[in-house]
């Protein structure tokens, strides 16, 4: 199936392997002929090969009769201008959504949805200008389980085929059955979508693009999805989707967006499906325009990610309903606005590289940060008090995610990237992890499951760095450190206590002062050496196991870090600790700055954004040879790279 991907791009663009770039056409009724055609002339003279489109049923199907001529138009001007389209199914909607419904409503409601697939695919399938179907906008819900007939018939269904609780001699009080629910039944209705499209159109590619990664990441299986899926793609909007950030850090927050999809791609390609390409007035939670500077910055972050495929929202902005006005790469006149500009100038760029942007692959450190969905349901079943309190961020939904993050952002502003994976997307089946480090950070739930993976790595030879409560809960949210904690032999030891302290503080070790926030953790020994004590006991230990060695620091250090915006003590305690340390980074540490290292030609490189709001001077562990492009005035001097404020730049060793 990637090998049909590939053929599909090849009659979509110029170069093999290039990225395809396009955005979202938004086609609505009141829209002339002239309109339409301009829109796709528009894309091919500023080298976008691809579009989107959404078909919305309401406008196919009125009154019993399916009119496909308001689309038919829109397909022969992508074939006239040599574009190419996916589709987004989109079933009539009784809300008429911006977003669209996640799952049917009733057994009828499916049924109708099956009917609305047969009449587009059928009468698509066999159009040239035909790139793949979107199954679903959108999917995830924040963890809203939708109270309606046929939802409740399949919870009723999933619930019936469990397998039946093994007690342990303790209550439990709290499961996650919902929330198990949810990511089966997210899973089911897709491929149940990818198999309806299937029963007409065998061989083009499917396709669908989850959003808000950092709060829906709990819903998604990806791996499951693998199975019905010819690649995974995502939206990422920073003005709905990175509220955990601030703008000086959407580049950051992109480039985990990247990670998190790849990872979950797996052997797949992945693509950003919608990004923000302009103005929003009402429709987000944190509106803004972007800059002509940031339209560079995400779509090099994609690119350097590895993405086959990347896709603005919206090239037009919609006419009526929500989002009227808003988004949109062009302006009220059809012009281009400054980010089209941008966004065309990436494109020549990689054009006029062709041979060294053909393909490229990220460059895997062997450094991966683990986040498991079990955690993530965890924090949600405990929310209680005033979720605004600033003290208590670590507690508040998102704690457990941005304790991943703030490693994640220790390591970039070092000149180290790492893979952010969930647990079961980890390759658990090696028979050495020598050079390989996984972090766990801020990981309240450690389930079952979870366990004897995690020896094994070790035993293999494997570098595990523990942080903040990792380890607090197993799957039926009982304190594994009064029960019995599973991984004491691991981890050289146990909780002995960890105490609450409102805000931030610090916890000394060795040389150092560290951030902390919430939570200081002391350790009940068992064979582990003793890093660092206080006169309640020890903070921090080390422990050789089999072949391998545990890192714990049991106090919540990252998101102390992050809450500072000072990651060098971070960064002094934990880079020493990897198992490898990369042979190519940053000499010092340069915040402000992120560096997303690839391989390209068969040469090392990276791209390399300068953040911090001031020129800075770069200097790394190995002399770059080449300055491959640069945004604004990059110069490349005896080993040097001096960068501009928001300025973008790639070198190669």
């Amino acid at each position: 199936m990637i090998v049909a991907l590939f053929l599909c791009f090849g009659q979509a663009q110029s170069f093999a392997g290039i990225p395809a770039v396009g955005a979202q056409v938004f086609i609505e009724p009141g829209q002339s002929d002239e309109e339409v055609d301009g829109w796709f002339r528009t894309l091919h003279e500023n080298g976008m090969t691809v579009c989107r489109i959404r078909l919305f049923e309401e406008y196919l199907h009125n009154g019993g009769r399916w009119d496909f001529s308001l689309f038919d138009r829109a397909f022969s001007a992508a074939e006239r201008h040599g574009v190419k389209i996916f589709l987004t199914l989109f079933p009539a909607d009784p809300d008429r959504s911006i977003g669209g419904f996640k799952f049917p409503f009733t057994q009828t409601h499916k049924a109708d949805i099956a009917t609305y697939i047969r009449k587009v695919v059928t009468h698509y399938r066999s159009h040239p200008a035909l790139l793949g179907w979107v199954l679903l906008n959108e999917p995830g819900t924040e963890g809203v389980i939708p109270d309606t007939p046929y939802t409740q018939a399949r919870f009723k269904a999933w619930k019936a085929g469990q397998p039946a609780w093994k007690g342990s001699g303790y209550e439990r009080l709290m499961d996650f059955e919902r929330e198990a629910f949810l990511v089966d039944y997210t899973s089911e209705f897709l491929g149940w979508i990818a198999a309806e499209i299937r029963r007409y159109d065998p061989g083009h590619e499917l396709h669908v693009n989850n959003h808000q990664i950092f709060d829906n990441i709990a819903e998604y299986d990806f791996p499951a999805w693998r199975s019905f899926l010819t690649s995974l793609g995502a939206s990422a909007h920073p003005s709905w989707h990175f509220g955990y950030f601030g703008r000086n850090r959407y580049a950051v927050a992109m480039a985990a967006n990247c990670n998190i999809v790849r990872s979950g791609a797996g052997p797949l390609p992945f693509w950003i499906t919608e990004l923000q390409g302009g103005n929003n007035t009402y429709s987000a939670r944190n509106p803004f325009c972007p800059t002509a500077d940031e339209i560079s910055q995400w779509m090099w972050i994609g690119i350097s990610s590895g993405i086959d495929g990347l896709l603005f929202w919206s090239l037009n902005p919609r006419a009526v309903g929500g989002e009227a006005g808003e988004w949109g790469l062009v302006n009220f006149q059809n012009g281009p606005s400054d980010r089209l500009d941008a966004a065309h100038a990436v494109i020549e760029a990689m054009h006029d590289n062709a041979s060294f942007f053909s393909r490229l692959q990220p460059e895997d450190s062997g450094i991966t940060l683990l986040y498991l969905r079990e955690s993530l349901w965890a924090e949600g079943k405990v929310q209680l008090g005033d979720l605004n309190d600033p003290r208590y961020e670590g507690r508040h939904k998102g704690g457990v995610i941005k304790s991943t993050l703030g490693i994640y952002e220790m390591l970039l502003e070092n000149g180290i990237d790492a893979n952010i994976s969930e647990f079961g997307e980890y390759d658990w089946k090696q028979d050495d992890y020598k050079g390989k480090t996984l972090v766990l950070a801020g990981q309240v739930c450690l389930p079952s499951r979870s366990w004897e993976a995690l020896r094994n790595f070790v035993r293999k030879g494997g570098k595990l760095i523990v942080e903040g409560l990792t380890g607090y809960y197993d799957e039926d949210m009982r304190c594994r450190f009064q029960t019995g904690f599973p991984l004491e032999d691991v981890f050289g030891g146990s909780l002995k206590e960890s105490k609450c302290n409102p805000g931030d503080f610090t916890l000394t070790l060795e040389d150092r002062t560290l951030p902390v926030h919430l939570w200081k953790s002391f350790i009940h020994p068992g064979d582990g050496e003793a890093l660092a004590c206080e006169a309640e006991g020890i903070t921090a230990l080390r422990n050789n196991f089999g072949q391998g060695e545990v890192f714990w620091l049991p106090s919540c250090v990252s998101l102390g870090a992050r809450r500072a915006a000072d990651y060098s003590a971070l960064a002094a305690t934990l880079l020493p600790e990897l198992a490898t340390m990369p042979e190519i980074r940053f000499s010092e540490a340069c915040p402000g700055v992120m560096a997303l290292r690839f391989r390209a030609d068969g040469k090392a490189a990276a791209l390399l954004i300068n953040k911090s709001g001031d020129a800075k001077t770069l200097r790394f562990t190995r002399e770059p040879a080449t300055l491959v492009h640069a945004t604004k005035k990059a110069e490349l001097n005896a080993g040097s790279l001096q960068l501009c404020p928001e300025e973008c730049a790639i070198v190669c060793w």
